[in-house]
């Protein structure tokens, strides 16, 4: 067995600001973990309505008015005090992005950092921010399609070109180029969309919640997809979420996802201070990050 591990939900609550960020990374570095994951909410419409699907109620954990810091400059900010730790966002919420623009930032930011971006990305659930923000709630998997392929071909191409159902250019130049010659992209959902996409599209697949059992289906879908549009399913890496214990129960957790064909377990940043993470993450690193490799 051999798994890597992360920190989910690094840039919420105390982590949001600049002492606590760097704490968390530096923490998370320091006991082994592989990466450090970031969420994204432009905005939070008060009152919202839509149904939030990765917890019980449907609403998000924490108050409405919660600090949000765009991830990929918060990611910025801890790469400079960083050396191995990669940079994910998990996830960024694609169709609400430009994604000419969204190129030159991801690419920025790997190539500041020595080619540590791990770009996951989703489509999004609140259609209220959609609203806020102008852009459409419909169709917004399809426009993540065209968004993704306009990405690759500004960091792939030399002179780029492409021609989408929503995002269309022709001859121009994006610099900086990424550090990877191949930046990662993980689709992340929960949904069966979501596994599609990760097959056709996808570097990585993250789902965000479910049974093992749920899981298996999710992961077995993405593996057919991708045998059908003629991809290795084998390469499409596979993250998934763990509940944080320490000790023979995490190990176990982590053995049964293992088996699933789960290739990174990432858990919750386990305490909200400075001294508590540097603690638990060790801990952690000790008891089931060495006993995984």
């Amino acid at each position: 067995m051999h798994v890597k591990f992360g920190v989910m939900f690094a840039n919420v609550g105390p982590m949001a600001h600049a002492e606590g960020a760097v704490a968390v990374a530096q923490a998370a570095e320091e006991a082994g973990f592989e990466s450090i994951w970031t969420v994204e909410h432009t905005v939070v419409p008060a009152g919202y309505q839509s149904t939030y699907p990765y917890g019980a109620g449907g609403r998000m954990p924490g108050p409405e008015d919660s600090d949000f810091p765009d991830p990929l400059i918060w990611l910025a900010f801890v790469a400079a005090h960083t050396s191995t730790v990669r940079l994910g966002t998990g996830v960024l919420i694609l169709p609400q992005r430009n994604p000419v623009t969204l190129a030159k930032e991801v690419a920025t930011l790997d190539r500041l950092s020595g080619g540590r971006v791990e770009l996951g990305v989703g489509v999004g659930w609140l259609e209220e921010e959609f609203k806020a923000l102008g852009v459409p709630f419909a169709e917004r998997g399809k426009r993540a399609d065209d968004q993704i392929a306009a990405m690759r071909a500004l960091w792939n191409q030399e002179l780029s070109s492409h021609d989408g159902p929503y995002y269309s250019f022709d001859g121009i130049y994006s610099r900086p180029l990424p550090t990877q010659a191949n930046l990662p992209i993980v689709v992340g959902g929960h949904s069966e969309a979501a596994a599609r996409r990760a097959g056709r599209l996808g570097d990585g697949f993250f789902p965000g919640k479910g049974s093992h059992e749920r899981l298996a289906e999710l992961i077995a879908l993405m593996r057919r997809t991708a045998e059908e549009h003629g991809r290795d399913p084998d390469a499409i890496e596979i993250t998934s979420g763990g509940d944080g214990a320490v000790g023979s129960k995490a190990l176990d957790e982590v053995k049964a996802l293992a088996e699933l064909g789960v290739h990174r377990v990432i858990v919750p940043p386990l305490a909200y201070d400075a001294d508590g993470q540097r603690k638990v993450f060790a801990e952690y690193g000790e008891q089931v990050i060495a006993k995984s490799q």
